[in-house]
């Protein structure tokens, strides 16, 4: 059955042999020779497409297998209980869950939709990914109605897409987003369904309890989030695009004692498909160890971003990955006016490039004010520890000075005429008029210099 479809139509058709006349022998054995090409010819031709079918046609292996052209048949499944037992928790352990895994039809349609270069859908693709399928097998993850709509969730190794069309009329989506390299945090939760206020989420199955805690009120009680059986979770809160910044929702996870990863995180929408983790890093000490981020789901990452939560709107579809706030100084102010905290936001994306965001928070402030901006920067992360940053501030009193902080590798500070001082440490504090443009250096031990990413006041 196989061979008929493939074979080609010159196969099925029985070559005419030409009349040849008896009482010609020359010409009959020339029409001889060329009717016998013609039988090799066509010989040859069969011969190529029944090689051109694949070696395990008709058999479902484990092999990648292109994905453009399989059917929803070859679609690579995960065991239920596979992420118990995994050394890694990504997004290969997820099993398929949904009423309509069976279903071929719809999954044949996701897959074209992917796959297709053709396909006449509304699609939208997060920053890395390209505008078609990579054209390796897929791994289904997700299939069943929500919301009024037919979803597919599918992933390649890759990206991770959302195929959606409506039940009773209307237009196919497909929505798709780079998240190779994902961890047991950033493969935790993907959204299914979105409307202007709220997302549905499905959650990874080592997850064992979901809650949406408010990063401006960290006291606030968390208001614990309910899922069906396949992990699809009731509409949670989100920040709409462009409003006021009164709230900012964020989804409290902890994964399962039954898992490799027995903790909490925090995952924050910013308008994609799988949503980014928050994490926060303390000031460290001048002769202590660097340590890694931690999770901001406990009190103290809770109570630091209260102040920074607003600045999450703006990186909204940037195909962001992770976002850590760094504590990189605390300075004491002129006139015992309290402490100041100079923080550093930094964006990593799933693409592997990054952004950092410098701020001033004032004591007993409740809004940070944004001093630089740097772009496609290694600050502010593992290898980029070794900042500064300055601002003007006003006193109590109404005196004006220029204040700057360097993390805690920095020895020394300069400031450049027209303003003149010189700190001898990570803290400068000096009386300047307001306005004026300055420059402020730092110097590392072994005398390196290291300048500010831009001047204050940002971009």
């Amino acid at each position: 059955m196989i061979l008929q479809k493939r074979r080609s139509p010159l196969a099925t058709r029985t070559p005419r042999l030409p009349h040849v006349r008896p009482a010609d022998p020359p010409r009959r054995r020339h029409r001889l020779r060329a009717v016998t090409v013609l039988v090799l010819a066509l010989a040859a031709i069969a011969g190529v497409a029944v090689l051109a079918l694949p070696s395990d046609a008709g058999r479902r292996t484990g092999a990648p297998r292109p994905a453009a052209g399989a059917g929803a048949g070859h679609l690579r499944r995960t065991p239920a209980d596979a992420w118990r037992h995994a050394a890694r928790l990504d997004f290969a352990a997820w099993p398929a869950r949904g009423r309509r895994t069976g279903d071929a039809a719809l999954l044949a349609r996701a897959l074209r939709a992917w796959t297709g270069p053709a396909w006449r859908g509304r699609r939208s693709v997060e920053p890395g990914v390209p505008a078609g399928g990579r054209g390796t097998s897929a791994r289904l993850l997700f299939a069943d109605d929500v919301d009024g709509r037919a979803v597919v969730l599918l992933q390649d190794g890759v990206h991770t897409v959302r195929y959606s069309e409506p039940l009773r009329g209307g237009r196919p989506e497909l929505a798709a987003a780079l998240t190779k390299g994902a961890d047991v945090a950033t493969a935790a939760a993907v959204v299914v369904a979105r409307s202007p206020r709220s997302v549905r989420l499905l959650l990874a199955p080592w997850i064992a309890t979901a809650a949406v805690r408010d990063l401006r009120a960290p006291a606030a009680t968390p208001h614990a989030v309910a899922r069906d059986d396949d992990g699809v979770t009731e509409p949670v809160a989100v920040t709409p695009a462009g409003g006021p910044c009164r709230r900012v929702p964020a989804v409290q996870l902890h994964a399962s004692a039954r898992s490799s990863e027995d903790h909490a995180f925090l995952l924050a929408d910013l308008g994609g498909l799988v949503p980014a983790r928050l994490t926060y890093l303390p000031d460290a000490q001048p002769g202590t160890l660097p340590r890694p981020p931690r999770e901001a789901a406990g009190e103290p990452g809770m109570g630091g971003w209260a102040a920074s939560a607003c600045r999450l709107a703006g990186l909204r579809g940037q195909g962001v990955r992770s976002i850590g706030r760094w504590v990189f100084a605390a300075q004491t102010l002129p006139e015992r006016a309290g402490t100041a905290t100079w923080v550093c936001i930094r964006a990593d994306t799933w693409r592997g490039t990054g952004s950092a965001e410098y701020l001033f928070l004032a004591p007993g402030g409740t809004g940070a004010r944004v001093l630089a901006r740097d772009r496609d920067t290694a600050q502010c992360g593992g290898s980029g520890r070794n900042v500064l940053a300055y601002t003007g501030w006003r006193a109590p009193s109404g005196t004006a000075y220029l204040l700057a902080a360097g993390s805690r590798a920095v020895t020394r500070l300069e400031v450049a005429p027209p303003v003149r001082g010189t700190g001898g440490g990570r803290f400068l504090a000096t009386p300047a008029p307001s306005g004026r443009p300055v420059l402020v250096t730092g110097r590392l031990p072994d005398g390196t210099r290291i300048d500010p990413p831009l001047s204050p006041g940002g971009p």
